[in-house]
């Protein structure tokens, strides 16, 4: 990762978590902007340049999830990294926090060291989509930079994850990945939830492709993994 200085904005109402996370963060070197409500979390993300939101579930004005799906609707923020910091800890509580647009989720108490360790892997990945030439497989082009994918010329509307993992699995055309690795690859290898994700993700992905006829480059190989096959033929 580069000497760029990121701005990390963290919402958080407990004043004692805050400037727990803040303090440590910035003796990392990020940046840091602070709210203790949804609406001054919307406002920040407005009027300043944010890398990545650390965003609590519970919050006094708004469910942080929802307040996840109020960022994703703005232009520019769809694949804002957010990571949830939240007590809920069950794998359903999990599951919905990445349905709902968050890139990574840590339960409280958070330990520190894994803190820093997830969010430098959440800006590695960022970047990833921001710094790479566009892959065009035949009337298929995703672009990293605009966050943007068109089939046959026609803009298609995708979520956060459904892109990373379309964007991933093209990157590396014809190679067959399992569960675990596509887990680890676009969620992030710190991430503990089920590998039965994966294939709610790879069906979204697929129904998102399906109108355009270009659902069957997402192929399913029986005991392996998934893969996005380039030599289909007529």
């Amino acid at each position: 990762m580069s000497d760029t200085m990121f701005t990390i904005l963290i919402v958080e109402d407990d004043k004692a978590i805050m400037q727990m996370l803040s303090a440590f963060l910035q003796t990392k070197q990020y940046n840091i902007l602070k709210s203790n409500t949804g609406s001054q979390a919307i406002s920040l993300l407005g009027d300043n340049t944010v890398d990545l939101v650390l965003l609590d579930w519970m919050l006094p004005d708004v469910d942080g999830t929802q307040l996840i799906g109020k960022i994703r609707k703005f232009e520019g923020f769809q694949y804002l990294p957010i990571m949830m910091l939240t007590a809920k800890s069950s794998e359903e509580d999990k599951v919905k926090g990445f349905d709902m647009g968050a890139d990574d989720y840590m339960t409280k108490p958070v330990l520190l060291k894994e803190l820093d360790a997830r969010i430098r892997s959440l800006l590695r990945r960022s970047q990833g989509l921001t710094t790479s030439d566009e892959l065009i497989i035949d009337n298929i082009i995703i672009n990293p930079v605009q966050q943007l994918l068109t089939i046959g010329g026609e803009a298609i509307t995708i979520g956060s994850t459904e892109f990373r993992l379309l964007h991933f699995l093209m990157k590396h055309k014809n190679r067959v990945f399992n569960r675990s690795q596509l887990l680890d690859e676009v969620w992030g290898r710190f991430v503990a939830i089920d590998e039965r994700t994966v294939d709610v993700h790879i069906l979204r992905l697929r129904k998102i492709l399906k109108p355009c006829e270009a659902d069957k480059y997402i192929q399913t190989v029986r005991n392996m993994g998934y893969r996005f096959s380039a030599n289909l033929t007529p």
